[in-house]
């Protein structure tokens, strides 16, 4: 009998792992304390297959093994948990926990399965092997991603947890004024407060008063920009507007030497901006930026403009003096899109599309070109929020865009899109919460631009899994192994865990299985897993040796097979 302990050796911040044999009276102790641990780490074990113990399983090995059919029996084996059926709800909680919805377009088709099917089920509940199958089949490359954490913040739960924490710090701020020089604008409370976030795989997350509808205001010039790249191309959208941080206010009447206005995030750029597009095309954009969520128009907002929007007339005006814009009224078009209505969670599926390259994470359509996605973020970091662009650039070194209705588009490239927004403006125009929730978001995980991913040990990264639990999957696998757990050691290999991986002492999950004569266990290893059937422990103990010191002679003949293939094809590779 053996136990796995954790020694935690402070000195050298490093987790060892020992193997210890103790007598059965103390193992029957502390067993139930460890059976918690395994089944809290296996309740959120991923499935798929792919590589284990550098081995890929093949769909042809697991039928062949009779225990692993299907990618769909897979996740089934998993969700079930050693049950004969699963409540819907059940698969929908873990599900959730991926940070997947259930509205998510990609699984459109498995939840209309799920939906139907259930209508005719006895209870209107559960669910057999059979009817999962079914259900999930449309979906499954998806699905089977997000239950063996492949996405890019794996621990989802636990991100969001602290995203949360962020949230409560910036809500208890009360300074700032909500802008009244639009007078439709100063209708909103100053209570209002609101983050989403999307991720590049469409994990999603939103906290606070995410479906009332705003206006993107200045939000919307990033996005226009990135339209007109994407339709003309950098060097003839950059023929009439230049790429340098004005220096200036935001609605100053002041071109550059050229007689171009500084860049496309001050009205100046705006207003030409939008003479090189159309409307309609920004609008579809727009929708399909947001993964055809909420976009919608307040028509109050756009009156409120025209009547109080004499500076950007006459912005206009000098523009066409200097014969920059290409036709006429395009002040009257920006008004229009400023005035254009998103909720931060539409919002925030534009930015993770900006964050994705272009392409929008929860329909997997290419909205935007390359080229206009690199471009408009980096006219973002060096321009996009207003006269404290540097110190944004600086402090949070991210791409963003703030507007005068509260919003902040932020953009973590190959990670994530988020939407702030919350309607009292600091004096330099931008979200009072949105800025302190972005500082606060960069100070807590290593996501500023020039942050160290490899030596800033002070910053958290939530794309990588923590080191204790790469260590606990050690004590996972070898406990399974010990007790004969079949459908823990399942989830193991299609969380991608190695199955080959050693304790402290080099044993290995097949030492272990063949010591306590766990033949299925045994065999799952070698014909599924294709783990080495004659690795050698600290000792040069093969788990062969161990099955015939303590007489498993099923084991013994199993072991003997597959070593003896296992030489023959060396002696062929040679």
């Amino acid at each position: 009998m053996f136990i796995l302990l954790i020694i935690n050796d402070d000195d050298n911040n490093n987790l060892a792992l020992t193997h210890i044999n103790l007598r059965l009276t103390f193992v029957l102790h502390i067993t139930s304390k460890c059976d918690k641990t395994v089944s809290a780490a296996t309740d959120k074990a991923s499935v798929y297959t792919g590589r284990s113990g550098g081995n890929r399983l093949n769909s042809g090995s697991r039928r062949n093994a009779g225990i692993l059919p299907s990618l769909e029996d897979l996740l089934f084996y998993t969700v079930a948990e050693g049950q004969e059926t699963i409540p819907a709800h059940k698969f929908l909680t873990a599900l959730k926990a991926t940070g997947l919805r259930t509205g998510d377009p990609r699984l459109k088709d498995c939840m209309e399965t799920l939906k139907e099917t259930l209508k005719k089920t006895s209870d209107g509940v559960t669910l057999d092997r059979h009817l999962f199958k079914r259900c999930v089949q449309s979906s499954i490359v998806l699905l089977t991603q997000a239950f063996r954490k492949k996405f890019v913040i794996p621990d989802f739960q636990s991100f969001t947890s602290h995203i949360d924490e962020l949230y409560e710090n910036a809500k208890n701020l009360s300074g700032g004024q909500v802008a009244d020089y639009i007078p439709q604008l100063a209708k909103f409370s100053p209570d209002l407060w609101a983050v989403s976030l999307c991720t590049v795989d469409g994990q999603r997350h939103t906290v606070g008063d995410t479906k009332v509808p705003f206006c993107l205001q200045s939000c919307v010039k990033p996005l226009k920009y990135a339209v007109a790249v994407h339709d003309h191309g950098t060097e003839y959208v950059h023929s009439f507007i230049g790429k340098e941080p004005s220096g200036l206010r935001f609605n100053k009447l002041f071109l550059n030497e050229d007689d171009k206005p500084h860049n496309p995030m001050v009205n100046a750029g705006a207003i030409v901006c939008t003479s090189l597009i159309k409307v309609k095309a920004v609008m579809n954009f727009l929708k399909t930026m947001a993964g055809n969520e909420y976009v919608g128009f307040s028509n109050a907002t756009f009156q409120s403009e025209r009547e109080s929007g004499d500076r950007n007339f006459a912005i206009g005006y000098y523009l066409k003096e200097k014969k920059v814009w290409l036709w006429d009224e395009p002040c009257v078009i920006a008004d229009f899109l400023c005035s254009i209505e998103v909720t931060s969670e539409s919002a925030s599926v534009m930015a993770a599309t900006l964050a994705n390259g272009g392409i929008c994470p929860i329909t997997g359509e290419r909205v935007l070109s390359p080229e206009a996605v690199r471009n408009t973020l980096s006219l973002m970091h060096s321009c996009g929020m207003y006269d404290f662009s540097g110190q944004f650039a600086f402090h949070v070194g991210l791409p963003a865009k703030s507007g005068v209705a509260g919003g902040i588009l932020l953009v973590v490239p190959n990670v994530m899109g988020i939407m702030c927004w919350s309607p009292p403006l600091d004096k330099m125009g931008n979200s009072v919460r949105g800025i302190q929730f972005c500082t606060d978001l960069v100070e807590f995980f290593n996501f500023h631009n020039y942050d160290n991913l490899r030596h800033f040990a002070k910053k958290h990264d939530p794309r990588r899994e923590g080191g204790e639990q790469r260590v606990k999957s050690v004590i996972n696998l070898l406990f399974a192994a010990y007790t004969g757990d079949i459908p823990a050691m399942r989830r193991f290999a299609l969380s991608s865990m190695d199955m080959e991986q050693r304790d402290y002492e080099s044993r290995t999950a097949l030492h272990v299985a063949a010591a306590e004569g766990h033949t299925e266990v045994v065999r799952f290893l070698l014909e599924v897993c294709k783990v080495n059937p004659v690795p050698k422990d600290r000792w040069g103990n093969t788990p062969l040796d161990e099955a015939m010191h303590f007489g498993h002679h099923d084991v013994v003949t199993l072991l003997q097979h597959y070593g003896a293939s296992a030489e023959a094809s060396e002696k062929n590779a040679e």
